[in-house]
């Protein structure tokens, strides 16, 4: 990423989008984003709230191990976490409808 702060998430997606350029990394994405969300809808309807690191790991783990082995970048969530949260829903709802690939030409 360069020295610049990003101000927006309008300016963060095509960052964002940048550094999930591998299908392997975005398929991680999409596996922590399923599991955690599943996790995290039983942890409520179950009151199960010590399990609530679970969450965090099913989440993470997957998706940092895109980006440290496949992708060799940062993880954006270490600069801006909440961008990145929301940036991964919208990625993986765009796989889902088919509008991702309609994305890349945007920005790259």
């Amino acid at each position: 990423m360069s020295d610049k702060e990003l101000k927006s998430f309008k300016e963060f997606w095509p960052y964002y989008l940048g550094e999930h350029r591998l299908p392997r990394n975005r398929f991680l994405h999409y596996i922590g984003t399923f599991v955690s969300t599943a996790l995290l809808v039983w942890l409520v309807l179950t009151q199960n709230w010590w399990f609530i690191p679970l969450v965090l790991i099913a989440g993470y783990g997957p998706a940092w191990i895109g980006h440290f082995f496949l992708e060799k970048n940062r993880p954006a969530t270490f600069t801006y976490p909440l961008w990145s949260l929301a940036a991964d829903y919208k990625m993986f709802y765009f796989a889902l409808t088919g509008r991702l690939k309609h994305e890349w030409p945007k920005y790259f």
